[in-house]
């Protein structure tokens, strides 16, 4: 995987605000904030997308993002939050690393935050079956 600039604000090359650290996960505020409190989630390991992160990495990010989530809200002061996480370019994914975003919104600032545009399609019962059943085996 190319070095990323996650990788280097992990190694202390890069100044962040951290707000957390442990053995398997770093966090600190985005430098370009779409709300006050914007935060990212990364793992230390290097992979480019979720698909790619190991059991062990995801497991602290499963144990330590509610945590955060909690922080941020009590810090920011907001009202609600959006999780936020890429995979790929096609997916809107910049930085080629594991991330996740906390993004606060709050109450009466409908500009701040994260904006959502939500195209829901409809499901075929035969399709979804046959789709559901092949997701299933290919379970690893």
């Amino acid at each position: 995987m190319a070095d990323t600039i996650f990788s280097k604000i992990i190694r202390g090359e890069i100044p962040c605000h951290k707000v957390y650290e442990d053995a398997h996960v770093f966090a600190f505020l985005d430098i370009g904030p779409l709300s006050r409190g914007h935060t990212l989630v990364i793992p230390k390991e290097a992979a480019a997308t979720l698909d790619q992160l190991s059991d062990e990495s995801s497991s602290a990010l499963g144990r330590v993002l509610p945590r955060l989530c909690r922080a941020v809200m009590k810090a920011s002061g907001a009202d609600a939050y959006n999780v936020l996480q890429n995979n790929g370019a096609l997916a809107h994914q910049a930085v080629f690393h594991v991330h996740f975003h906390i993004i606060p919104k709050f109450e009466g600032q409908p500009e701040s935050g994260l904006g959502i545009r939500w195209l829901a399609g409809k499901l075929d019962a035969a399709e979804g079956k046959q789709l559901a059943a092949q997701i299933a085996a290919a379970i690893g």
